[in-house]
């Protein structure tokens, strides 16, 4: 309110300066592309997040958001496309998770960071080995104002996929956040629907990737939901809440 009331005291041709400083760099073509691709991005990670939290998966989106920097460089390597290498990486995080979890005595939490940090240590290696002229840091922390028209379609078509499949399968992907016993009771298959999830989960971090890097797709990936989850308690709400709070930061 304070803000307001000192906004509504300035002349108008201040407050018209002030818009102006506000949305002048959005004239440039590179600032749309940036916009455009941040949105989408902080969309579809924020509708993910919401069951990500719920399930008790965050570390596992962080898992899988890590490892899949060896497969974006060894995709670099081999003169194939980025969103390629990360997303067959992330499932293969997903598959030795589920593997060491099943072979070992050790529990979930520690398969995740096991598997995580292992991949993600060996991405660093190899960004660190690999001669190249482009500058691979960029996996790491994003390279937003960089994105391509190439890049900016990958973006809205995977994009797309996610969001669709998330609409269509809602009701059985809340059930199984909230009950997964309930869904198998009346007819759901929990497993495929998991491993629905995480093929979702590895997409989605494709799309992250390309805007923000390795690094922040965790942040977008759990954040979002979290702050959703202590300001509401219906799941409607929450997944509005969740995806404002996300496109807002974006």
């Amino acid at each position: 309110m304070t803000f307001r009331f000192q906004l509504e005291q300035l002349p108008g041709d201040k407050v018209n300066e002030i818009f102006q400083w506000l949305v002048e760099p959005l004239q440039f073509g590179f600032m749309q592309r940036a916009l455009l691709v941040s949105l989408a991005a902080g969309l579809v990670c924020a509708v993910l997040s919401c069951w990500i939290t719920l399930i008790g998966w965050s570390l596992l989106g962080d898992a899988v958001s890590h490892a899949v920097l060896p497969g974006v460089v060894l995709a670099y390597v081999f003169a194939l496309p980025f969103s390629l290498g990360a997303f067959l990486f992330g499932t293969l995080a997903v598959g030795l998770i589920a593997g060491v979890r099943s072979t070992t005595r050790l529990k979930g939490d520690a398969a995740i960071g096991v598997v995580f940090t292992g991949l993600f240590a060996l991405g660093l290696v190899l960004v660190s080995r690999i001669p190249s002229q482009v500058d691979l840091n960029h996996i790491l922390f994003g390279n937003v104002l960089g994105v391509t028209d190439s890049d900016i379609l990958q973006v809205l078509v995977i994009a797309a996929i996610v969001l669709a499949v998330a609409l269509i399968k809602r009701r059985d992907l809340t059930l199984y956040a909230f009950d997964p016993t309930h869904a198998h009771a009346i007819g759901l298959n929990p497993r495929r629907i998991g491993a629905l999830l995480l093929t979702m989960l590895a997409l989605t971090v494709v799309v992250a990737l390309q805007a923000v890097g390795v690094i922040l797709v965790t942040a977008m990936l759990i954040t979002p939901g979290a702050t959703a989850f202590l300001l509401t308690k219906r799941f409607p709400q929450m997944l509005s809440v969740d995806a404002a709070l996300s496109v807002f930061s974006c």
